[in-house]
């Protein structure tokens, strides 16, 4: 919320604890008394920095969100606060080297499964499975990291860089852009020693999104442009990995081009993504990252509706046939595109029910978007009724 500054802190304590978790919860939570807890939120008194670390704590929270130092994540219910902050302390705790597991940490091979489970849970948007997964990787990852050699180390560096950049991705989600980085940059030095040439671009497509998501448009396009180049790939006989880096690469350089309303320059780079994807054939995942005709055809469709060419996004999302095997945070971040377009066109019904189907395929997932807001506001000129009625469906406020 914007004026999060100038609410009291007991106004902030309340808002934070919500519905969900009562005054009484909040104390035993807290291991503070109840009487404490009603005066906080009366702001009756100051709070010690001892009460304030437990509050915080409690709220899985940051003492400068209590303050009103740091507005807290929109929709962010206690749920997702509790699985950012076990990412948060997985990030930093691995990279100090910190595992105090009893035991030996998980084998190589047990990583690995556990690694593929991250990738499920963040494409189902699963994000408590998915911070404690990504925990018990990196923490025991880096343990048995340290203890490897040869081929085993170039193997757990390969896995540990790779969770390093789901965590990114999914902190980015989340509105946590230095954690963001923070797990990039170990991520990006784990690809260096392990020495995954693939791994290390893919690892550029993430932060060319970081760049971008941040409004620094011009840095994700060369940090994208240059790891492409890198890895630039001769068509007739480049290793599949290499076409799909090269082509999720494009990809992002095309999105970000968009973003500047660089037409030209976005078809260029679309275009050599399209022919990376044809050279696949078929869609593909590699360290958890998906590309090929899908991904080259619904990418397509926003950067058309981000230079406001709406009736060709529609156009192409006629022609375009979503596979049963497409995760799906991709597919309902696509259809958010589709309803955008949808509203632009007139089609407003149509826009009401994509976005029905996105709340309720994706429910937790679709709180942290901004395009669902957006789209409510279009679909209220129209009929605040019909927006209302959504919010409720789908348990998003779309209007104030």
């Amino acid at each position: 919320m914007s004026d999060w500054a100038e609410l009291t802190n007991g106004k902030r304590l309340k808002h934070l604890r919500g519905s969900d978790l009562t005054q009484q919860g909040l104390a035993d939570a807290a291991g503070l008394s109840l009487a404490l807890v009603q005066k906080a939120e009366q702001d009756r008194g100051e709070l010690s920095i001892g009460s304030l670390l437990k509050l915080a704590n409690a709220l899985n929270t940051d003492v400068s969100v209590i303050l009103g130092q740091q507005a807290p994540r929109r929709g962010m219910n206690q749920d997702t606060r509790a699985a950012v902050r076990r990412l948060s302390d997985a990030v930093h705790d691995s990279a100090l080297g910190a595992w105090d597991g009893i035991g030996e940490p998980s084998t190589l091979g047990e990583l690995s499964a556990a690694h593929d489970r991250v990738c499920a849970s963040y494409w189902r948007g699963d994000y408590a499975a998915f911070s404690e997964l990504v925990a018990k990787v990196l923490l025991e990852g880096r343990a048995r990291h340290a203890q490897a050699t040869g081929h085993e180390r170039e193997r757990l560096g390969s896995i540990l860089a790779s969770t390093y950049q789901f965590a990114s991705s999914a902190a980015v989600l989340l509105g946590q852009r230095d954690l963001a980085l923070g797990a990039l940059t170990s991520a990006r030095r784990l690809a260096d020693s392990s020495g995954d040439e693939v791994l290390g671009a893919l690892l550029e497509s993430t932060l060319s999104w970081i760049y971008l998501r941040s409004a620094r448009v011009p840095k994700a396009i060369a940090v994208a442009e240059q790891a492409a180049l890198r890895i630039e790939p001769s068509f007739s006989r480049s290793p599949r990995p290499q076409l799909l880096a090269y082509g999720r690469l494009m990809v992002s350089a095309a999105v970000a081009a968009s973003r500047r309303g660089d037409a030209v320059t976005a078809d260029d780079y679309l275009s050599q993504a399209h022919a990376a994807a044809a050279r696949l054939g078929r869609d593909e995942a590699l360290y958890g990252t998906h590309f090929g005709p899908t991904a080259a055809n619904t990418e397509a469709v926003g950067i058309a509706i981000t230079l406001g060419d709406h009736g060709r996004a529609l156009q192409l999302a006629a022609q375009t046939t979503l596979p049963a095997t497409m995760p799906k945070l991709a597919r309902n971040r696509y259809k958010l595109d589709v309803a955008l377009a949808q509203c632009a066109a007139g089609l407003h019904d149509q826009a009401g029910d994509t976005l029905i189907e996105v709340g309720l395929d994706a429910p937790e997932w679709v709180r942290h978007q901004a395009l669902p807001g957006v789209i409510g506001k279009r679909l209220a000129r129209v009929s605040t009724a019909r927006v209302r009625s959504i919010s409720e469906l789908i348990g998003v406020p779309l209007i104030n």
